[in-house]
C-alpha cells in the first residue's frame, strides 16, 4: 500500500506502508523517483532519474507542505 499524501507540480508524493520508521517520503514523476528524509532535517535519501532542478522543486514543495505531511505520516503511521 502506497498513499498519496498529494499531487502538485507534475509530482507524486507518497509513504509506502512497510518500510523503516525513520520519518520521510517518497516523490515520483514521469522521470524517475526520488525518497527524501524529513527528520532530522528535510534532504535527500535516494534519487532514481530526477533531475538537479527536479529535485530542488520536490525540496521546495516538501517544505511548503512539511506540516500536512507530518500530519498524514502521524495517521497513517500511529504510535
Amino acid at each position: 500500500m502506497s498513499p498519496t499524501v498529494f499531487r502538485e507540480a507534475g509530482f507524486r508524493f507518497y509513504f509506502f506502508s512497510r518500510e523503516e520508521s525513520r520519518m520521510h517520503i517518497h516523490v515520483q514523476s514521469s522521470n524517475g523517483e526520488a525518497k527524501f528524509w524529513l527528520e532530522p532535517e528535510i534532504q535527500i535519501a535516494q534519487n532514481h532519474g530526477l533531475s538537479m532542478r527536479e529535485l530542488n522543486e520536490a525540496d521546495s514543495l516538501i517544505k511548503e507542505h512539511r506540516n500536512e505531511i507530518r500530519t498524514a505520516w502521524q495517521q497513517h503511521f500511529p504510535g
